[in-house]
C-alpha cells in the first residue's frame, strides 16, 4: 500500500514591493501577537485595569520576547558563531566572508529565550506602573500560548523546525529539507498550544476568584513546557551537538521552566488560602 503523504513547500515569502519582503512568519508572529492583545485587553477590562496599563504592557513585552528569543537562540545553540560575530545577533544581517552585507531576516528565535525576555519586561512594566508583578504574569498567563501557536504555525509555512521521519498517513515530506515524509512537529505544537489557551481561558472565567497569586503563571509554564518536553521527541535537533544527547536542549532548557511553574502553583494555592 502506498500512502499519499503531503508535500509541503510554499515560497515563504508573499510578496515583494520596492525590496521589503512580507513573509508568512512575519504575518502569522503579528497576527498571533495581536490577538493575545486582543484576550488580554478583555481580561483587562474585567480586572478594572486601565486601558493605558495594557499599552504599556504590549510595548515592553513585544520588545522583551523578541529580544529574549533572538538572544536566547544565539546563546543557547550557536554561541560559539555569535560571540565571533556579536552584530548578527542584534541585527537582520549577515556578513559573508567574501565581503558585503546580506539580510537573512532574524532566522533563529528560541522560545525558552522569549520566556525569559518576556519576564525581564514584565518587571520593568510592573515597576513602571506600580501594577504587581504577580498579578500581571497572571494576567498574560493566560494568552500565553495563543501566541506561540502562531509562531509554531509561522515555523510550519517555514519548512523548519521538522519532525523526525514517520510512516504515519500525515506525514508531510517538506521539500525544502529533503523528500522524507516526516512528523508535522509544528503543527502537533501548534495544537497543543490552542488547547491550553482554551483551558486557561476557561479556567480564568470559571475559577478567578480562586486561583490567584501566581497561580495562572505556573500553570501556564508546566502545560507549554511539558507539552515541549513531549513533542521535542519527534522534532529533529536544531543544532549537531544535541545528536549526542540523551535529551537534547530543548528538553533540558523545559525541566527548569516545569519545576519553577509547579512551585508557583502551590505558591498561588496556599497564599490564596490564606486570605
Amino acid at each position: 500500500m502506498t500512502l499519499n503523504y503531503i508535500h509541503w513547500n510554499p515560497n515563504p515569502e508573499i510578496i515583494n514591493i520596492l525590496g521589503i519582503s512580507i513573509r508568512y512568519y512575519g504575518l502569522l508572529f503579528v497576527s498571533g501577537l495581536i490577538l493575545s492583545v486582543y484576550f488580554l485587553g478583555r481580561i483587562y477590562k474585567r480586572e478594572n485595569l486601565p486601558a493605558a496599563n495594557l499599552e504599556k504592557l504590549s510595548i515592553y513585552s513585544m520588545i522583551g520576547i523578541l529580544a529574549g528569543a533572538r538572544l536566547g537562540h544565539c546563546l543557547f545553540y550557536e554561541p560559539a558563531y555569535y560571540l565571533a560575530h556579536p552584530l548578527e545577533m542584534i541585527l537582520p544581517v549577515s556578513f559573508p566572508p567574501d565581503g558585503g552585507i546580506k539580510f537573512t531576516g532574524y532566522r533563529g528565535l528560541a522560545s525558552h529565550g522569549g520566556a525569559l525576555g518576556l519576564l525581564i519586561a514584565i518587571y520593568l512594566y510592573s515597576r513602571k506602573t506600580k501594577h504587581a508583578m504577580l498579578d500581571t504574569i497572571d494576567l498574560i498567563a493566560v494568552v500565553a500560548a495563543l501566541g506561540s501557536a502562531f509562531i509554531r504555525l509561522a515555523n510550519f509555512m517555514n519548512s523548519e523546525i521538522i519532525g523526525t521521519p514517520t510512516t504515519k498517513p500525515w506525514g508531510v515530506i517538506f521539500e525544502r529539507v529533503d523528500n522524507l515524509p516526516r512528523h508535522p512537529a509544528q503543527l502537533y505544537e501548534a495544537f497543543a498550544y490552542f488547547i491550553i489557551f482554551a483551558i486557561m481561558m476557561t479556567l480564568y472565567y470559571k475559577l478567578r476568584p480562586k486561583l490567584k497569586n501566581g497561580f495562572f503563571f505556573g500553570l501556564v509554564l508546566v502545560l507549554i513546557f511539558t507539552a515541549r518536553f513531549i513533542i521535542e521527541f519527534v522534532k529533529e535537533n536544531q543544532v549537531d551537538f544535541e545528536n549526542s544527547m540523551t535529551f537534547n536542549m530543548g528538553q533540558l532548557l523545559s525541566l527548569p521552566y516545569i519545576i519553577v511553574g509547579i512551585g508557583f502553583m502551590i505558591f498561588g494555592i496556599l497564599k490564596t488560602k490564606r486570605l
